[in-house]
């Protein structure tokens, strides 16, 4: 009620030739420019993407949707001690066997990996209608949803929680379901990016393109780049019956769970200072590696085994924790397994 009276103050102070000029102005851009956003944002970007190859000793894992889909998933146990379980988030197009290179040294240590491809992605059913893109909908976020409880009821499941580690959109699937389970106590995410911070950067890139008024492009503030993308990605919506998710208000619930966060220098399509305003909204405990000279989810092969090696360590850390201690520093956190 405030912001109205605020509001209504404001116009009435402004002449009227100006504001029928600003709702005009308004009109004239979400007419010439919401089609274009929705077209430019359901492009898929030139990315080599990874396909892993099937491991004799990995479980072949099958999830049952509510929907009725079929998920495929994988999980690999480690020929050790177990020390830890991990959920890895694949990224966009990959199936669950391209987990491994990521995860070879995490199995060797003691940790236990599962993977599930959610529907459309790797040898999981499609959903009719729903064609996945490269940004987050609520489908991934209820199959990573899936994947975590597919875990808890596992027999041989860890009454301590889980690590999640997650690639690109996976990544962000992961922080959006695990941000409201304290079954995940910890995160390692790789070249995150969520919808809003990503795409008001690339809507003043697109303007510039199509319009060149360059003037006009000064005189519009970010907020209304984001208000005209929202309204763009809101008839993407309605087309496609889904709901595209927003990480930027998820990022500050995921503490005080450790996050560890990895984005490459040279990254082209998420710029490192769009990383970084992501980093920014989270809380300690926190950490942000930018590896230079990687490109889009290139980080692994760019760092190699230091990339293999930090992961680890950060699992070790913030994973790895006698069970007493857990018992003693936790008492409120204790997930349910197995109902």
């Amino acid at each position: 009620m405030v912001f109205f009276w605020v509001g209504l103050f404001l116009i009435s102070s402004v002449p009227a030739a100006v504001v029928t000029a600003l709702v005009l102005l308004h009109y004239y851009l979400r007419w010439k420019y919401v089609d274009l956003i929705a077209r430019i944002f359901q492009e898929r970007p030139l990315f080599i993407i990874p396909r892993g190859n099937p491991v004799p000793d990995a479980e072949d894992v099958t999830v049952t949707m509510p929907d009725g889909l079929t998920l495929r998933g994988c999980y690999v146990s480690t020929p050790v001690q177990r020390r830890g379980v991990v959920l890895f988030g694949l990224e966009f197009g990959s199936n669950r066997w391209s987990c491994l290179p990521y995860c070879e040294l995490l199995i060797e240590k003691g940790f236990d990996v599962f993977a599930l491809e959610s529907r459309g992605q790797g040898e999981s059913d499609k959903e009719p209608g729903y064609d996945p893109l490269q940004w987050v909908t609520d489908r991934e976020v209820k199959d990573t949803q899936a994947a975590l409880d597919y875990l808890k009821k596992r027999p041989d499941s860890d009454p301590r929680g889980i690590g999640f580690f997650g690639i690109s959109k996976g990544a962000g699937a992961g922080l959006l379901a695990g941000a409201h389970d304290p079954y995940v106590r910890c995160f390692v995410t790789d070249g995150l990016f969520a919808s809003y911070t990503t795409l008001v950067p690339y809507m003043r890139q697109w303007f510039r393109i199509y319009d060149t008024r360059y003037l006009l492009h000064g005189l519009i503030p970010s907020w209304y780049y984001g208000l005209i993308g929202l309204v763009g990605l809101h008839a993407i919506e309605k087309e496609s019956g889904c709901r595209f998710m927003h990480l930027e208000k998820t990022m500050a619930k995921l503490a005080p769970r450790p996050l560890l966060m990895i984005h490459g220098g040279a990254d082209t399509y998420i710029k490192p200072e769009m990383a970084r305003s992501l980093f920014a909204r989270t809380r300690e405990p926190k950490e942000l590696w930018m590896v230079e000279g990687a490109k889009h989810n290139q980080s692994l092969q760019v760092a190699g085994e230091a990339y293999r090696q930090r992961v680890l360590d950060f699992f070790v850390q913030h994973l790895h924790e006698p069970m007493e201690k857990i018992s003693r520093d936790q008492p409120t956190k204790e997930v349910a397994v197995g109902s």
